[in-house]
């Protein structure tokens, strides 16, 4: 979330708190603000315990980066030379595993395969499926295949019958 999608909420709950004070319900301020009713109460319970202060924002949730600017600037530099630079010559792909191990041989910290997507997506990279053709590929052996074979293992459609949405009572021709 956006730290302005954050002070946005915030300055809801403090519209609430000032509304509690007045003494509405819980069920006026869930119309009010349109929240649940559970939302109401728990804000309720917590400026009854802490104040207002109970209700401000604490920030972006999730877990802080395990890496600093310097790794995460690393790790650009790493993954634009190419999995190949790192021993997978087999093929050009990275894969959450294969930048999990880099990770961990680069900078000794562990990453989950979510963790890591996350943090990838932060760094402006995305997931995308090549598209590779294999070299043995022959399209004139497949066009063969689809109008001489593929047909013969083909059945004709079924003609239209009567039929029934019912589980327990069959179709009477």
């Amino acid at each position: 979330m956006t730290a302005q999608a954050r002070a946005r909420r915030e300055q809801v709950r403090m519209r609430a708190v000032d509304r509690f004070a007045e003494g509405a319900t819980d069920a006026q301020v869930a119309v009010e603000f349109r929240i649940s009713r559970m939302s109401a109460n728990r804000w309720r319970r917590a400026f009854d315990a802490g104040g207002r202060e109970a209700l401000l924002s604490k920030g972006p949730g999730g877990e802080k980066c395990k890496l600093t600017e310097a790794q995460l600037d690393r790790l650009q530099t790493a993954l634009d030379e190419g999995p190949a630079a790192y021993g997978w010559d087999e093929d050009q792909c990275w894969t959450l595993a294969r930048i999990a191990g880099l990770v961990w041989e680069l900078f000794r910290v562990p990453y989950t395969l979510s963790g890591l997507d996350y943090l990838l997506h932060r760094l402006g990279w995305s997931w995308q499926v090549p598209t590779r053709r294999a070299v043995e590929r022959d399209d004139a052996a497949i066009a063969a295949w689809r109008n001489d074979v593929w047909p013969e293992g083909k059945e004709p459609r079924r003609t239209w019958t009567p039929g029934s949405v019912s589980k327990t009572r069959p179709v009477k021709a």
